[in-house]
């Protein structure tokens, strides 16, 4: 596909918006929009959400098995993708900022990056 057919009037703007809407999440324009965030899914967002609680949970039974003057440092969590409010969209606007957000139904049950980094962070 050339995307100057959209210039040649060969390509309808609806049909320009539905390919760009369309990309996989890791694509270039995805990763260049949301930078990092885009190479995080679901699933790994919940297995650093696992590892997370199982090193708590680890600290947790090393700190109350061990001596009072030889307590373990609390674990690190997982480094996970910044989600800062101060963070701009594509098109100006801060996510999450004029706009509600959408609620999931069962035909789109994804949930967003940003209601991803809000549940675990």
């Amino acid at each position: 596909m050339d995307l100057l057919d959209w210039h040649r009037d060969r390509l309808s703007a609806r049909r320009l918006t539905v390919l760009i809407r369309q990309l996989p999440h890791d694509s270039a324009l995805n990763r260049e929009l949301h930078g990092e965030a885009a190479d995080w899914s679901v699933t790994d967002h919940l297995l650093a959400a696992a590892v997370d609680h199982l090193a708590a949970a680890n600290w947790m039974f090393a700190s109350v098995n061990s001596e009072e003057g030889d307590q373990p440092d609390p674990p690190a969590p997982v480094p996970r993708p910044s989600y800062d409010d101060d963070t701009e969209t594509g098109d100006g606007e801060k996510p999450g900022g004029s706009e509600p957000e959408k609620t999931t139904t069962a035909a789109d049950a994804t949930p967003s990056t940003v209601q991803l980094a809000r549940f675990f962070g």
